[in-house]
């Protein structure tokens, strides 16, 4: 399929939701299967902002929702996560983490999929707070980008600017939970699946929309993923 007829897919995200850390491994393995006919966005979503933005230990139930991640979809927490959760005082503040991707987001031939893993890896594997700039230089490194570019975007006034964007663009989609992927349509933003999905479940969801006039395939939910509440 030609690049002009590629799929247009968004993915809601937040980088501080453990169900999409379990999703990514999902994500990956669909988006590499059908590179050659979708283009993916990724949108920050705001699970932790306003009077939600506080520290770890205010979330007593992330433990318990580590294991249910783990068990669902198989990816592991690393030890520096687990530091983190332990000593409760890192605030999860989803619009640092927002301002963050959106600093990678607009670099020169960056994936936006690469970027938001190796934040996701940042938090859930290394237990390094997303508020941090130079969580960011270090992604940029990792990624070849101008880590410079980086953290000056990541500390700019536009950044939060921007992140305020992502949360008002899934707020108009009426995404509720996370993660969630959408297709782009005619008929406006199709929900395709979520942390539950499969590499087959999204490909055949994939393959139904884009040979139907207005789609119908169902899709299931987790109440208890991301939601913020």
């Amino acid at each position: 399929m030609p690049s002009a007829e590629r799929a247009s897919l968004t993915y809601a995200f937040d980088a501080y939701c453990a169900w999409c850390y379990g999703f990514g491994p999902t994500l990956r393995a669909f988006a590499e299967e059908n590179a050659h006919r979708i283009r993916l966005s990724v949108v920050s979503a705001g699970l932790y902002t306003g009077a939600r933005a506080l520290p770890v230990s205010a979330y007593p139930h992330l433990p318990a929702e580590r294991g249910d991640v783990t068990r669902l979809t198989g990816v592991t927490f690393g030890t520096g996560y687990d530091r983190a959760v332990s000593r409760g005082t890192t605030v999860l503040d989803s619009a640092a983490a927002a301002a963050g991707l959106a600093a990678l987001r607009d670099q020169p031939g960056i994936s936006e999929l690469d970027a938001a893993e190796a934040m996701q890896r940042a938090w859930f594997v290394d237990g390094r707070s997303l508020s941090d700039a130079e969580v960011y230089r270090g992604i940029a490194d990792e990624l070849g980008l101008d880590a410079d570019a980086v953290t000056a975007a990541f500390s700019a006034p536009a950044g939060r600017v921007k992140a305020r964007a992502d949360f008002r663009a899934l707020r108009r989609l009426r995404v509720l939970s996370y993660p969630t992927l959408l297709l782009d349509s005619a008929h406006g933003a199709d929900r395709m699946g979520g942390a539950d999905s499969t590499v087959t479940s999204l490909t055949s969801a994939l393959d139904q929309r884009l040979t139907t006039t207005v789609p119908q395939v169902p899709t299931h939910d987790l109440p208890s993923q991301g939601e913020p509440s």
